[in-house]
């Protein structure tokens, strides 16, 4: 008779919630925040990333099965690598935050997306959909800001409370709180739906018999 593969102390729910509470975290900090500079905003991007990084780290050894821990494993290699040059305070400037955010959006969007695929395609199902969509909205949030012009500036008055200035970081920092806050969501509400439970393989007569 087969033995039943032992638990997980962690499953893909505790990794979905996990990259959920990094991401409403960094959305709360842009959110609340009145400066949308390109050093906040990559003060928030860095915490963001290295969080999430060490979280897949650990998820492809804890969550991960052997021969399924290769996207977890470079998300997280990617993360590091853009997370360690956003620490960095004298690089903290606005053509920073494009080329990094852009470019980090991109390439883990397409990694997230691409490993999605692959799982659809071999017959699993868990966290595909959530994968998906995740690698789109990744890509999504490089491809807007591609068209967001950098040195873009609007000057504009309230009455009452004064003359302001809207410009291309402010409106860069301000949709990657967005991503973080859809991310964030989407993950959470994951996180919390039910799991389907595994059909349980028939046993057959003779063994039944035995």
């Amino acid at each position: 008779m087969t033995t039943p593969p032992a638990e997980r102390a962690f499953d893909l729910r505790h990794l979905q919630l996990a990259r959920a509470l990094f991401a409403a975290l960094a959305a709360a900090m842009i959110t609340f925040s009145s400066d949308h500079s390109a050093v906040l905003g990559l003060s928030v991007f860095s915490g963001f990333v290295l969080a999430s990084g060490l979280t897949l780290a650990l998820s492809a050894w804890l969550v991960f099965p052997a021969g399924q821990r290769a996207v977890p494993v470079t998300l997280a290699a990617v993360s590091f690598a853009a997370g360690l040059v956003a620490s960095v305070g004298v690089w903290r400037t606005t053509g920073m935050f494009f080329g990094l955010v852009i470019t980090w959006a991109i390439v883990s969007g397409v990694i997230e997306l691409v490993g999605a695929l692959r799982d659809r395609s071999a017959g699993r199902t868990a966290g595909v959909r959530d994968g998906m969509l995740i690698g789109i909205l990744g890509i999504v949030l490089g491809a807007v800001l591609l068209l967001t012009p950098m040195q873009y500036a609007l000057d504009y008055s309230i009455t009452g409370a004064g003359s302001f200035t809207l410009t291309g970081i402010t409106i860069a920092v301000g949709l990657f709180g967005g991503y973080a806050a859809v991310v964030a969501v989407f993950l959470a509400i994951a996180g919390f739906s039910p799991r389907r439970t595994e059909p349980v393989p028939a046993v057959p007569s003779e063994e039944a018999a035995s």
